[in-house]
């Protein structure tokens, strides 16, 4: 058999061996397993992960899990804006009802000037 292994490896077929790029060889002769062996082994890793979610389970603090947090309605007078506002293009409009600014494939209609979007149209 190692003659045959060796021939193969020569000849760039190698079964079996996982190398870069290329993909496993599948073998079909081998037995399968059953839907009750899948199931068995399933609960076995079900078991398994609760044990390990449970042993890695550190008490916080409540009080300094919240430091980080940022509720809504802070004062944020004092932050700075990074983000660059464009004014409104010649092929955007703005809608009367939400005020977004949408671009003019989103005009559903039109009325006495004032221009509503197809997301508040309907």
């Amino acid at each position: 058999m190692a003659a045959f292994e060796k021939q193969q490896a020569q000849r760039g077929n190698t079964l079996g061996k996982v190398e870069t790029g290329q993909a496993m060889a599948t073998d079909y002769d081998a037995p399968r397993k059953s839907d009750e062996d899948l199931g068995q082994d399933s609960l076995e890793e079900l078991k398994a992960r609760r044990n390990e979610k449970t042993a890695g389970v550190v008490d916080e603090d409540e009080a300094d899990a919240a430091e980080g947090f940022e509720l809504p309605g802070a004062d944020l007078s004092g932050e700075e804006l990074s983000v660059r506002v464009l004014p409104k293009q010649a092929d955007e409009f703005m809608c009367g009802s939400c005020f977004l600014v949408h671009h003019r494939s989103q005009l559903a209609r039109q009325d006495e000037g004032t221009m509503t979007c197809t997301e508040c149209a309907y």
